[in-house]
């Protein structure tokens, strides 16, 4: 006679928590799952009570859509997101190598500054923004959301960056002066390669917030000639309020780049967020 032996607590305790991981995961994933899904469902389908779990009777009508009316409005995304990306990373890493190891007199302030700038509304910022370009001309202007769009990334890019800086070690920096390398030259060719891990954060948070950003693009740019997808997604809703498979449609496009970049760069992303958290 054979007797079953008991599942040990801890075995126990881990297939809870893995269950609960499993459970709250496809909750916060099904209205992914249900963008998807709605992006195949034909119209008259979506009428249905209640819609099907599967698009049985697939269709890329709302794919069709995208192409014919959203590729401008992707375009116009791609490149304010681009030119964020680099205008936050030439701004914050000078300004991080300062403040990490060059150590300007006010740095600490500084700090406290750029910290504080992340807790102003982006309304606000977008309404100060509206008012500087009414004058300048700048409204309904790329260039303009690119600057704008950097105001919400150059503060945290900054913070990251002069964590990372933190870490290098001194005794490398002193070898390259004197060697004859200056600061400026130091800092391109010894200490820029070594923050790899952290220009790749930085930039992915640029153009996330970028390709997101709502506020500044409804503010500055709304019905100009270069507006970016979500302001395209904006005008489709409300134009085509029943035509839910493109308007999803448009969504999972305008999601695609974002979670393809944030896959392969997630690796880069873990090791430059935590740099200078720990030390010897």
């Amino acid at each position: 006679m054979t007797t079953s032996l008991p599942v040990p607590n801890h075995r126990r305790g881990t297939w809870g928590k893995t269950a609960a991981g499993v459970l709250l995961t496809a909750v916060m994933l099904f209205p992914v799952y249900w963008m998807i899904n709605v992006s195949f469902t034909r119209d008259q389908d979506m009428r249905k009570s209640p819609p099907g779990l599967l698009p049985l009777h697939g269709t890329l009508t709302g794919y069709r859509a995208v192409l014919d009316v959203q590729l401008p409005y992707l375009g116009t995304s791609l490149v304010v997101a681009l030119g964020t990306v680099v205008l936050t990373v030439a701004l914050s890493a000078p300004a991080g190598y300062a403040l990490a190891q060059l150590r300007p007199r006010g740095g600490g302030l500084l700090g406290f500054v750029l910290l504080a700038a992340q807790m102003i509304p982006g309304i606000i910022m977008a309404m100060g923004f509206y008012a500087i370009y009414l004058s300048l001309g700048l409204l309904q202007s790329v260039p303009g959301l690119i600057v704008a769009d950097s105001t919400l990334a150059v503060p945290f890019a900054v913070l990251i960056f002069t964590a990372f800086m933190s870490g290098i070690p001194g005794e490398l920096l002193q070898a390259a002066t004197m060697d004859g390398a200056g600061t400026w030259r130091t800092f391109r060719s010894i200490v820029l390669p070594m923050s790899r891990n952290s220009v790749v954060t930085v930039s992915l948070f640029a153009f996330l917030w970028s390709w997101s950003d709502f506020v500044f693009a409804s503010t500055l740019v709304n019905g100009g000639a270069h507006e970016p997808i979500t302001l395209g997604i904006y005008h489709y809703i409300g134009n085509n309020n029943q035509q839910w498979n493109a308007i999803m449609a448009t969504a999972v496009v305008a999601s695609l780049p974002a979670a393809v970049i944030l896959v392969l760069a997630q690796r880069y992303v873990a090791a430059g967020v935590t740099a200078g958290a720990v030390k010897d």
